[in-house]
């Protein structure tokens, strides 16, 4: 899994201008992509807000109430992403700004932006008795592919993590 690469084969890329309202946001491009954008800086309960968040827009996008079992898999690995991200976020990176979460037909991204300027990566090696440390091992093994994007010169990074869409 990348930890470098700043657009993934999914290529969602950055939030379009315009999206940070919460609502969707067609891309003008090839891709058809929606966004929804939750402002998390000063939110109490911020896991699960934020999981409630990703919940109305999986709900909003057709992958909830999921008429598979498949389908109801994917959703639910979507909201452990979320959850773990921002978890980590507050754990390790003095709490997260901002969730974005983006749909195409193929592919979910979610990113958290936060402040911090740690380097998220799985615990090796990786015990699975051993209590926490789990977060970026579920990450990489749940989503197609995750990384950090930075901006030179500015603080803090912007963790993100893709998951195919069900079929």
């Amino acid at each position: 899994m990348s930890t470098t690469r700043q657009h993934p084969p999914g290529d969602l890329g950055r939030e379009p201008e315009g999206a940070g309202d919460g609502a969707d946001a067609a891309s003008s491009g090839p891709v058809d992509r929606r966004w929804r954008t939750l402002p998390l800086r000063e939110v109490s309960g911020i896991v699960p807000t934020a999981r409630d968040f990703a919940r109305q827009a999986l709900h909003d996008w057709g992958w909830l109430p999921a008429s598979s079992a498949d389908r109801r898999a994917a959703a639910e690995d979507v909201l452990l992403v979320v959850s773990e991200l921002v978890t980590n976020a507050c754990l390790h990176a003095e709490g997260p700004e901002e969730l974005r979460i983006a749909c195409t037909s193929k592919v979910l991204r979610v990113e958290v932006v936060d402040g911090g300027a740690g380097q998220p990566a799985p615990r090796t090696p990786h015990r699975a008795g051993r209590p926490g440390g789990h977060g970026m091992f579920i990450v990489q093994r749940l989503c197609l592919d995750w990384g950090v994007q930075r901006v030179p010169g500015e603080p803090g990074k912007t963790v993100w993590a893709e998951l195919a869409a069900p079929a």
